[in-house]
């Protein structure tokens, strides 16, 4: 993943969480500007950071990077729904994400 590609996709999580860069910056106990830095490309995060972001976000590394999956939370959200889901109601919640396409 090319840095441009890691700050639009920090910038795409970060608002699927309806949160201000300053407040999560306080949240992970950094600086108010340092995910604006991060944002603007002034700065990239060590691993140690790159880790909290995540924590933060509720996402592995994997599913930040996973670029496909667009809102990672609200799809493990989803699947965790549908562990207590008949055959049936799969089914039927199948064809409704079909149809949403």
């Amino acid at each position: 993943m090319e840095k441009e590609q890691f700050i639009k996709r920090l910038v795409e999580l970060r608002m699927n969480k309806g949160v201000s860069a300053r407040d999560m910056s306080l949240s992970i106990g950094q600086s108010p500007g340092y995910i604006n830095n991060i944002e603007n490309g002034v700065n990239l995060p060590s691993m140690t950071v790159f880790f909290y972001i995540c924590e933060y976000l509720g996402i592995t590394p994997m599913e930040f990077f996973d670029t496909e999956n667009l809102n990672p939370t609200k799809a493990t959200e989803l699947f965790n729904v549908t562990k207590k889901l008949s055959n049936e109601q799969l089914d039927h919640l199948i064809a409704l994400a079909k149809g949403l396409k």
